[in-house]
């Protein structure tokens, strides 16, 4: 596969350092009101919405992939995302986050990277599988 821009072949299998993150009551609550939620099991914290995993992407680490990937966040987009669930995340969990570059390439003038994250419990269980798509406007 040939790539139009020379840095995605660098990235390709980057693996990002990993977090840890621990699933709160509080930030449960906060979420599912942010998002309207009613249903009280969530409003009381004490059950895990399934996109909650969203909270723990972003609150969890402290490395700035915009560095690490070396982007312009000027030109990036966000091109989707996925939850493949292999456990069950609950309150109290010590969620530890491995971050992985999957797969690079070039389409229509724009830099796809596809980043794979596994969710590990504090018991060492695979939780929970994440995919997300950065798009880089050329």
């Amino acid at each position: 596969m040939i790539y139009a821009d020379p840095r995605l072949e660098q990235i390709k299998n980057t693996k990002i350092d990993s977090f840890t993150y621990t699933i709160e009551k509080g930030k449960i609550k906060e979420f599912a009101i942010a998002l309207g939620y009613t249903n009280e099991k969530y409003l009381n914290g004490n059950a895990v919405p399934p996109t909650f995993p969203t909270v723990i992407e972003f609150w969890g680490g402290q490395i700035s992939l915009s560095k690490v990937l070396g982007l312009n966040l000027s030109k990036v987009l966000h091109g989707g995302q996925s939850y493949e669930y292999a456990g069950v995340l609950k309150v109290g969990d010590e969620i530890t986050v491995h971050t992985e570059v999957e797969k690079v390439f070039t389409k229509a003038k724009m830099n796809f990277i596809v980043l794979t994250k596994k969710f590990m419990n504090q018991h060492g269980e695979l939780v929970l599988i994440s995919r997300s798509t950065i798009i880089e406007r050329h």
